[in-house]
């Protein structure tokens, strides 16, 4: 079984800067998109920011020049540098990848999720 383990949220003041890491663990497996999404409540979970394999990169308009999303292959983990955070921030993180395992072949995980608030 490959599972996803989500770090590094908290409460942070408007302007501030947050990082969030996701590692993912098991055995015999290979990653290929991994993303970051965040959810409110009573919203639908919306694509934050999403990195291929290769290292090629989109994001949401709303966090364009401020969010940084990158990779480790080697450490199987995705991080999201949140910069200039501001209120609308505030969400439930979750990270997300495209993962194929050897034994139960390709699908879909996501991690636990991972509570921003920014507020002063």
């Amino acid at each position: 079984q490959v599972q996803l383990v989500e770090s590094g949220g908290g409460l942070v003041q408007p302007g501030g800067s947050l990082r969030l890491s996701c590692a993912a663990s098991g055995s015999r497996f290979s990653i290929d998109a991994m993303a970051w999404y965040r959810q409110t409540p009573g919203k639908q979970r919306e694509l934050v920011a999403r990195i291929t394999s290769g290292g090629s990169t989109n994001y949401a308009e709303s966090v364009k020049g401020r969010f940084t999303i990158s990779r480790d292959n080697a450490k199987n983990t995705v991080y999201l540098q949140m910069n200039s955070m501001k209120a609308d921030d505030t969400a439930v993180y979750y990270c997300y990848a495209d993962i194929t395992s050897y034994r139960w072949g390709p699908g879909s995980y996501w991690g636990q999720g991972a509570q921003v608030t920014v507020s002063s």
